[in-house]
């Protein structure tokens, strides 16, 4: 709920990943605190690199962020 209300107020943090096989990116958040993305990361950029995409690097973002998390 804490989440919800600091994304809709652009308070959220997200960390927007970028990979090129395949070319796409990925939105990961939302994070009340930049710690708690920065803890999360290693999972999700895991997850990503055992699904056979390469070239992946990522950016901290604090936004409001919406659907299309994917593109």
């Amino acid at each position: 709920m804490i989440r919800h209300f600091g994304n809709k107020l652009g308070l959220a943090w997200w960390a927007k990943i970028e990979t090129k096989q395949p070319n796409t990116t990925y939105w990961y958040g939302p994070f009340i605190t930049k710690r708690s993305l920065k803890a999360n990361m290693s999972s999700f950029i895991k997850d990503l690199s055992d699904e056979g995409s390469t070239n992946i690097k990522h950016s901290f973002v604090r936004c409001k962020k919406e659907e299309p998390l994917t593109v």
